[in-house]
C-alpha cells in the first residue's frame, strides 16, 4: 500500500470511531421527545462512503454516481437510471425531455396539456409549468389521495400529450387504468415515483410503468443523498434527452472526465456551426446544469443497501397504525390502499370527516402539543395558491374532493428511523384524544 493508501485506510477506520461517539443512540421519552414526521436513518457506512468520496476530490459526478445508477438500474429492472441534483429536478428533466424535437411528432409544444392533480407536490407542476405547457387538474379519491381515473376521458382535449402524477405518499394510483387510458389515445406517462420507492402495483415496482419516472433522495424520503434524484426510463432516446438537458443542454454524451466517446470529437456539422466545431461544445438543447456531487452519491451507495429493511419498517409502522386506529373511522377517514398495490408507505394520512365533533385543527394541535409532528397534503388545491393565481390551466370538474383533502387531511410519520414505543406513544395520544372528545360532550369517538 502507498502511503496515501495506508492514510486513507487510517481515515475511515476513524471514521467509524467518530460516527459511534459523535452519532449516538437519543432515548425516547413519552410526551418530551419529538416524534418526527421524517428524517435521515443512517449509520456509519454512510459515513464512511461520505469521506471515502470527499478524499478522492472529485467535486462533480463520478465512479460513486456511476455505482449507484448501475445498481439502482439492476434494484428495479430498467435499463437506463440518471441521476440528478433533486427530485425536483428529475421531474424538470423529465417533462423536458418530451419537448426534444428529436421525438419528431411526438414531441411536446408550448400550449399542449398535460393531465395531472392539484392535490399534488408543487414541483410535479412547476415542470409542466415551466415548459409552457398547460396543467390539466382533475380530482382525487379520499381514502386512497390518488387521482381519480374516471375524469380522464373527460380531461383528454386535441392538446393532451401526456399524463404526469404521482403514487401519494407512497400510496400507487390505479396505474391499470392510467396506462390503458394512454396506451388508447398515445400519450405519454410520466410517473411522480418519488414518494413510492418500494411500492408495487400488481407486483411490479412503481417506478417502471412510465415512459418517464422521477425518484428524490431528500432526507424525508426512503433513502436519502441530503439532496438528490433521478430519472429513470427503459428507452435509450429519452435517457440520450434526459442526459442532454441536465448536461447544459449539450449534443455530446461523453461522461465528465471523458472525451471523444463518439469517435469523431471534431468530425461534426449542426445546426449553423462550422464543420468540425469541437462536439462537446455543440448543443442541442436549451439545457441546464442539473448534476449531483460524488459525495452525495457515496452516501446513496451504502443507503441503497438498506432500501428494503427500510420499506418494511415503513409498513411495519403503518400498519401499527392503521390497526389501531380503527377505532376513529368514525370521524376519521382512514387510508386505503389502492387495490392490487402494496404501498410503501410515505406517511400516515387521514381526513377528519365533515360530520366529526371536531376540526383538523384541534386533532393537529392536540398532537402537536405532545411533540407529535403533522403535515398537511402538501400544497392542498394548488389552484388556489397564490403562486398559482396567473397560470394558465384547465380543471375539470369542482375539485371537491381536493378541497376536502386541503381541509381536513393531514399525515403522521412512518419513515425507519421511529421504534415500536414511538409508534406506541402516537396511537395513545390518538386515544387520548378521543377520551378528551368524548370527555367535552362533543361525542362518542372511542
Amino acid at each position: 500500500m502507498s502511503q496515501s493508501d495506508e492514510l486513507r485506510s487510517e481515515i475511515l477506520r476513524l471514521t467509524r470511531e467518530y460516527y459511534a461517539a459523535a452519532f449516538q443512540k437519543v432515548s425516547f421519552t413519552p410526551g418530551e421527545s419529538l416524534v418526527p414526521v421524517s428524517g435521515r436513518v443512517f449509520d456509519a457506512d454512510e459515513l464512511i462512503h461520505l469521506v471515502d468520496s470527499s478524499l478522492d476530490f472529485w467535486l462533480t459526478t463520478g465512479r460513486y454516481a456511476i455505482n449507484f445508477e448501475r445498481e439502482f438500474e439492476r434494484l428495479l429492472g430498467v435499463r437506463h437510471a440518471m441521476l440528478c441534483n433533486s427530485g425536483s429536478s428529475a421531474n424538470l428533466l423529465a417533462v423536458s425531455a418530451l419537448t426534444s424535437p428529436e421525438l419528431g411528432d411526438r414531441h411536446l409544444h408550448p400550449g399542449d396539456e398535460v393531465i395531472t392533480v392539484a392535490a399534488g407536490f408543487p414541483t410535479t407542476v412547476n415542470a409542466i409549468l415551466q415548459n409552457q405547457l398547460v396543467p390539466v387538474f382533475v380530482d382525487i379519491e379520499m381514502g386512497t389521495y390518488n387521482i381519480d381515473v374516471h375524469y380522464l376521458e373527460e380531461a383528454r382535449s386535441e392538446r393532451t400529450k401526456a399524463v404526469m402524477v404521482a403514487h401519494t405518499l407512497g400510496n400507487p394510483f390505479d396505474v391499470d387504468t392510467v396506462y390503458a387510458f394512454v396506451k388508447k389515445h398515445n400519450l405519454w406517462l410520466l410517473e411522480d415515483n418519488c414518494d413510492a420507492l418500494g411500492s408495487t402495483y400488481n407486483g411490479q415496482l412503481t417506478g417502471t410503468f412510465g415512459d418517464l419516472a422521477t425518484v428524490s433522495f431528500y432526507p424525508a424520503h426512503h433513502i436519502t443523498m441530503g439532496e438528490g434524484g433521478c430519472v429513470l426510463t427503459n428507452r435509450p432516446l429519452l435517457k440520450t434527452l434526459v442526459e442532454s438537458f441536465r448536461d447544459w443542454g449539450r449534443d455530446c454524451w461523453c461522461d465528465t472526465g471523458k472525451t471523444n466517446t463518439c469517435g469523431k470529437r471534431f468530425g461534426w456539422q449542426q445546426g449553423s456551426m462550422p464543420a468540425g466545431y469541437d462536439h462537446k461544445y455543440l448543443y442541442s438543447h436549451i439545457g441546464y446544469n442539473l448534476k449531483l456531487t460524488d459525495m452525495q452519491a457515496a452516501i446513496g451507495v451504502a443507503q441503497l443497501k438498506k432500501l428494503l429493511v427500510f420499506v418494511e419498517r415503513r409498513k411495519h409502522n403503518w400498519r401499527l397504525l392503521r390497526d389501531a386506529l380503527e377505532f376513529l373511522k368514525t370521524w376519521l377517514i382512514l387510508p386505503e390502499a389502492t387495490p392490487n398495490s402494496d404501498p410503501s408507505w410515505f406517511g400516515f394520512l387521514v381526513s377528519v370527516r365533515p360530520e366529526a365533533p371536531f376540526t383538523r385543527h384541534e386533532i393537529v394541535s392536540f398532537l402537536e402539543q405532545r411533540h407529535i409532528a403533522t403535515r398537511m397534503l402538501f400544497g392542498g388545491n394548488l389552484t388556489r395558491q397564490p403562486a398559482y393565481q396567473n397560470v394558465r390551466y384547465r380543471v375539470i370538474g369542482d375539485l371537491a374532493n381536493t378541497d376536502l383533502a386541503m381541509n381536513s387531511a393531514f399525515w403522521v410519520g412512518v419513515y425507519p428511523g421511529l421504534s415500536d414505543e414511538m409508534i406506541g406513544y402516537v396511537i395513545e395520544v390518538f386515544c387520548e384524544f378521543g377520551r378528551h372528545i368524548n370527555a367535552n360532550g362533543k361525542g362518542r369517538v372511542c
